[in-house]
């Protein structure tokens, strides 16, 4: 909402894109068909233009101008677009190594909308602010990844295998392949406002390794998930950008987190 983009018209096709990924991961248009009998369509229309509308109106540099306004006739055609009843073909991301095992389920389950994301992630590193906020949108993503516990047949073979230290290593080391073409590019753009940079990637890998550190300090083989929460959500995000909260949290996880699969693997 704070931006400002190089052009005018990149306003109205960024937040259009918003709408219409919110508008193909509905699931109530069934709904509507039965409720509003005749008129399902008008609703769909004056949800998705509404939304549209806060969105463009509350960013502080866009003016008012022929193409955002061009844009609600693509809105209206939202009312013709029905989310497909088949899933999308998906990717099987096999050449991930199995070690990598969070990583490719998450994948596999989000295809379509990580490559959009990711998109996303690399064109944010075009402006300081851009690639600070586009980041903080990444967490959320970031922390379902390591949302669900594996079986404990699979921890105890897993984890016989390698230490939970090489797994945050390996985990690691992957996260921040992915990144890697987003600093290539604010260093590229922004070589001044390297700081930013800097920031940024303590900031993101603090995150993730409070994340992935959490996830075996709470694991339980009765439990399919960690239950991710906002609360959690906010404690770690202050962790993270305070640093050195961050730092001492992480020790505490990795201890209670190898003491917890020293529980189900031995020493």
């Amino acid at each position: 909402m704070i931006i400002e983009l190089p052009e005018i018209y990149l306003y109205p096709l960024l937040y259009f894109s918003l709408v219409l990924v919110f508008h193909i991961n509905r699931k109530d248009i069934p709904f509507l068909k039965k409720i509003f009998i005749h008129n399902w369509r008008l609703i769909i229309f004056l949800e998705s233009a509404i939304i549209y509308t806060i969105i463009l109106m509350a960013n502080i540099n866009y003016k008012i101008e022929k193409f955002g306004l061009m844009m609600f006739g693509s809105v209206v055609l939202l009312c013709f677009l029905q989310p497909k009843p088949q899933p999308f073909p998906t990717l099987q991301w096999n050449f991930i190594s199995n070690d990598l095992f969070e990583w490719k389920s998450y994948l596999r389950k989000n295809t379509w909308m990580f490559i959009l994301t990711y998109l996303i992630i690399i064109a944010s590193a075009y402006y300081p602010a851009s690639l600070i906020l586009c980041g903080i949108f990444l967490l959320d993503y970031l922390s379902h990844v390591y949302e669900h516990n594996e079986n404990k047949e699979m921890l105890e073979v897993y984890f016989k295998k390698m230490s939970f230290k090489y797994k945050i290593y390996k985990n690691l080391i992957f996260f921040n392949s992915l990144l890697l073409p987003t600093y290539i590019v604010f260093i590229i753009i922004n070589f001044n406002e390297s700081l930013y940079l800097l920031y940024y990637i303590f900031f993101m890998n603090l995150y993730f390794l409070l994340i992935i550190t959490r996830k075996y300090k709470l694991y339980h083989h009765h439990e399919k998930s960690s239950y991710f929460s906002i609360i959690v959500f906010i404690e770690f995000f202050t962790y993270s950008m305070l640093i050195i909260p961050a730092f001492i949290m992480i020790r505490l996880h990795m201890k209670e987190a190898q003491q917890n699969i020293n529980q189900y693997v031995g020493n």
